[in-house]
């Protein structure tokens, strides 16, 4: 934190949160906050002149694989692209590697020199969370959090076939205090412990869960009523069932309508796909975009194709095995004991494969048939559709239809016919750009001082100069000549009031924070519990949390 004042002056300030789209405004940070002219020292302040420049608050993405056992996995998996990625010792005195998968330093260092100061891991199990925990440690400059894995939780599944939903809602607070997390995810339910269990993969909400008198909706809609009668700052944050098939977006559609409570779909793009009258893949954006427009309880982020390498990491076990079947490519399967599982394959996108050409459209799609930018969020599932720093591209592409036809002409020309995309006029505009990277994430998930610069927000500040947008040589493989971006590199990106960017490249590190949530359980679920991970567990109940000396910058959320 910055002990003292800094101004940050003369700029045309975003900050949909209070209502204000450009209009010239100085923001003053105090100690870390911000406070209102009149409590800003400024004899004493430094001043930044951000005349002609864009002020906005610091980015938050509301889902990335960034820490954790999956992403060391997924680093080892590609060593070829440690030795090309690196970064010199005058943008931090360390070195870091990786493309799709970057070391923790360098994703920090990353995201800080594309203006964002907080991100959440979208996906940890309970019985690896301390390792993900040290991880996050490692990472400068972001404040983090950790959505917990249970929609494949054996004591969760008992709880709830027996009808035991207070139980299961107690679990749910116990399992995120024990792991320090910050909210509940939901990897196809029932169909990663079918998986597990010698079974087949599940393909609706109401097929049977073998071994368990079950249906992936009995244990959707349970974890939904969870997280709301906990008073969760963010509600489940679902991976639906059947991820990137023909039989994916009618399951997506049956979610949105029959969720009894607050929903968050991630990576919709991966969730929406049918067939044609011929059989062939295609997708159902208008269908799914109508859904979530009438349902305001249901929120999403795209999960974006980005035209290059990516490595698809997710706790969906059957997708990524069959992933790794149908492709070719080197495949790694893990199982987490009775809490889920999950695979990692490295793949290339490409803008001659119809498929992906078709995930391209079909994410751009999603993003201009949406009414609400309040209800929809930028994300590329990093790093499944493409690396988190390719953000300024896809940001290029909302904002300039133009530019988005250019790149649509490459394609093949049967998945430009079949395209809506072409017939789309909307261009996002800058203040909804702000919205659905900044302001609306730290809504869903609940982080009053995040996304906003009102009075007593954090000092979490992002500046851009327009004459900077897509002008510099861009860093996302694979896109060749089109790879322009948007909101390219931020002149200063400021953390607590704390200046860490200069001219785009890191001046400053500093130590970020944890979210975490303060839900609270029954006592008497301990016993049981205890006798659980006594018949199946490999570690000892009494070693199972993680302790507070794995998170030295905790911030607990209350529960509403």
């Amino acid at each position: 934190m910055n002990k003292g004042t800094i101004g940050i002056t003369g700029g045309r300030l975003y900050d949909p949160a209070n209502g204000i789209d450009g209009q010239i405004r100085d923001i003053w940070i105090r100690d870390g906050v911000v406070v209102s002219e009149s409590d800003a020292d400024k004899n004493s302040a430094e001043i930044i002149d951000a005349t002609g420049m864009n002020v906005m608050p610091g980015g938050v993405d509301v889902h990335s694989h960034i820490a954790g056992a999956k992403v060391n996995h997924g680093r080892k998996m590609c060593p070829e692209e440690h030795e090309a990625h690196k970064m010199d010792r005058a943008r931090g005195g360390r070195s870091g590697a990786g493309f799709t998968v970057p070391t923790t330093f360098m994703t920090g260092c990353m995201y800080s020199e594309m203006g964002y100061t907080t991100v959440m891991e979208a996906a940890c199990a309970p019985i690896v969370a301390r390792h993900t925990h040290e991880e996050l440690e490692d990472m400068p400059c972001l404040d983090k959090g950790i959505l917990i894995t249970m929609g494949n939780n054996e004591f969760l599944f008992d709880c709830i076939s027996r009808g035991e939903l207070s139980m299961a809602r107690d679990f749910v607070a116990w399992t995120l205090k024990a792991s320090r997390g910050y909210g509940v995810k939901v990897v196809n339910p029932g169909g990663v412990e079918n998986w597990k269990s010698s079974r087949s993969n599940v393909g609706n909400w109401d097929q049977d869960i073998g071994g368990f008198d079950l249906t992936p909706r009995k244990v959707l809609n349970a974890l939904i009523r969870s997280a709301d009668e906990l008073g969760l700052p963010h509600g489940v944050h679902l991976h639906g069932l059947n991820l990137g098939t023909t039989e994916s977006a009618e399951q997506t559609l049956d979610s949105i309508r029959n969720s009894p409570g607050r929903l968050h779909l991630t990576h919709l793009q991966f969730m929406s796909y049918g067939k044609d009258k011929k059989g062939r893949f295609r997708s159902r954006t208008e269908e799914l975009a109508a859904a979530v427009n009438a349902n305001s309880n249901v929120t999403f982020d795209v999960g974006q194709i980005v035209f290059g390498p990516a490595t698809t990491m997710t706790s969906d076990g059957p997708f990524q095995y069959n992933l790794g079947t149908m492709t070719g490519h080197k495949w790694f399967g893990g199982d987490e004991e009775n809490e889920t599982g999950g695979g990692i394959v490295p793949i290339r996108y490409s803008r001659k494969n119809k498929i992906n050409a078709l995930q391209w459209v079909t994410g751009l799609e999603l993003f201009l048939l949406a009414k609400d930018p309040w209800r929809v969020f930028l994300t590329t599932d990093h790093p499944n559709a493409g690396p988190f720093f390719c953000y300024p591209q896809v940001i290029r592409l909302l904002m300039d239809r133009g530019y988005r036809n250019e790149i649509l002409d490459t394609l093949p020309a049967s998945v430009r016919k079949r395209s809506l995309l072409k017939d789309i006029e909307r261009e996002y505009t800058l203040g909804e750009i702000v919205t659905i990277t900044r302001a609306a994430p730290a809504r869903v998930l609940g982080l009053n001082k995040k996304g906003h610069l009102g009075v007593g927000a954090d000092g979490d500040v992002a500046v851009f100069h327009p004459d900077d947008d897509g002008t510099r040589a861009p860093i996302c493989q694979g896109g060749g000549s089109l790879c322009k971006r948007c909101m390219d590199r931020p002149r200063w990106v400021l953390k607590a009031g704390r200046v860490l960017v200069k001219n785009g490249f890191l001046v400053d590190r500093v130590d970020g924070g944890t979210f975490c949530v303060s839900a609270e359980s029954d006592p008497s679920l301990e016993p049981l519990l205890r006798e659980h991970f006594e018949k199946y567990y490999t570690v000892a109940f009494d070693n199972y949390p993680v302790q507070d000396c794995y998170l030295p910058k905790k911030e607990e959320i209350p529960c509403r």
